[in-house]
C-alpha cells in the first residue's frame, strides 16, 4: 500500500499545477508590490530594517558518505537534461520562456561543479520517462517521484528534494503540537484517498479525520475553523499559507514527517542505467553543492518559506 499511496500523493500534487502556478504567482508579485510601496514610504521617513525570516534548508546528504570526487564521463558532447516548465518552484518557465525553478537550476549548478556543458530543454511531464529511455535526453531533472518501478529501469541519484508532510492549525486557537495523544479527540481535515489520510489513522488513531475532495476545499474549512488542524503536503500548505487566500488565518504545528512508506522517498536526477558514470558523479556534484552552499542559496531563492 505505501508506494501507491506515496505515488498517489505525487500524481494529486502534480495534476493541481495549474493552482500551484497561482499560488507562485500570488507568493512572488504581493512581496513585490509591498517592497514597491515601502520604498515609496522610506523616502519620506526612516524606517528600521526588517528582520531576515528564518528558513529551514533540509539536509539529504550523509557527510560520512563522502569519498574521492568523481568526473563526469567525457562524452565530446553537452550533456541533455530534460524537465517541465508547469510545476513551480521546482521547474517552470522563467519569464523569457526558459525553463528555470529549483530542479532546474540545481541541475545547471551541479553542471557547473563536474565543469560539463549542459543544455536543459522542457517536455511534458508524462513523456519524460519515455524520453529518457528513447535517449531523446540525458538526465530528467522533475518531480519524478523515486520508486521501485523507477528504479526497476532507470538509475537515480540521492533524493535532492523529498515531500514532507505537514499539520497547520488557527493561530488564534492555541492548539497543542500534534501527537498520537494531544490529537486525541480533535478534528483534522485530510483529503480523502490520500496517503495523509491513510497516515492519520496509521500514527494519529484517536484523532477525528474528516475528510473532503481536494486540499482547496480542506484549507477553507480550517480557515473558517470548521476543522482544528489540516495534514497535507508541505509543499502546497507553504504556498497556501503565505498566500492570499489564507489571509494570515493559520500557521504550520509541529514538525515535517517523512515516512518512505507513505510520502516517498522524494526525487533525484534520472538517468538510464547504462550511464552508471554520469549517475555516480551527479551524486557526487550533488554533495559538492551542498558542501559549498550553492543548494542553501538556491533553495532560499525559490523556497522563501520552506515546506520543511
Amino acid at each position: 500500500m505505501g508506494s501507491d499511496l506515496s505515488i498517489g500523493v505525487h500524481c494529486a500534487t502534480t495534476t493541481t499545477s495549474a493552482s500551484i502556478l497561482y499560488r507562485w504567482m500570488q507568493w512572488l508579485i504581493v512581496p513585490a508590490v509591498i517592497i514597491s510601496l515601502t520604498n515609496v514610504a522610506s523616502a519620506q521617513q526612516p524606517t528600521d530594517p526588517a528582520p531576515t525570516p528564518s528558513v529551514a534548508i533540509p539536509n539529504f546528504w550523509n557527510p560520512r558518505a563522502r569519498g574521492e570526487r568523481v568526473e563526469a564521463p567525457q562524452t565530446g558532447r553537452a550533456v541533455r537534461f530534460m524537465t517541465d516548465d508547469e510545476f513551480p518552484p521546482l521547474h517552470f518557465a522563467g519569464p523569457d520562456g526558459m525553463p528555470t525553478g529549483f530542479a532546474v537550476e540545481l541541475a545547471r549548478a551541479v553542471c557547473d561543479r563536474l565543469t560539463i556543458t549542459c543544455t536543459v530543454q522542457a517536455r511534458r511531464f508524462d513523456t519524460l520517462l519515455d524520453a529518457l529511455a528513447d535517449k531523446q535526453g540525458d538526465v530528467v531533472a522533475a518531480a519524478v517521484p523515486l520508486t521501485a518501478g523507477l528504479r526497476a529501469r532507470f538509475l537515480a541519484t540521492r533524493p535532492y528534494f523529498r515531500w514532507p508532510a505537514r499539520f497547520v492549525a488557527r493561530k488564534d486557537r492555541g492548539l497543542p503540537a500534534p501527537s498520537a495523544s494531544a490529537l486525541a479527540g480533535r478534528s483534522v481535515g485530510v483529503v480523502e484517498g490520500s496517503a495523509h489520510e491513510a497516515y492519520l489513522k496509521a500514527y494519529f488513531p484517536k484523532a477525528t479525520g474528516k475528510t473532503f475532495t481536494d486540499l482547496s476545499a480542506a484549507e477553507s474549512a480550517l480557515k473558517r475553523g470548521e476543522v482544528e488542524y489540516l495534514f497535507a503536503d508541505g509543499l502546497s500548505l507553504a504556498l497556501w499559507l503565505n498566500g492570499q487566500e489564507a489571509e494570515g488565518c493559520c500557521a504550520y504545528s509541529g514538525g515535517d514527517y517523512l515516512e518512505n512508506r507513505y510520502f516517498g522517498e522524494g526525487i533525484g536526477f534520472v538517468t538510464r542505467t547504462e550511464d552508471a558514470a554520469l549517475a555516480r558523479a551527479l551524486d557526487d556534484a550533488l554533495q559538492r553543492v551542498w558542501d559549498d552552499g550553492k543548494y542553501a542559496e538556491l533553495y532560499l531563492r525559490f523556497f522563501p518559506v520552506s515546506p520543511f
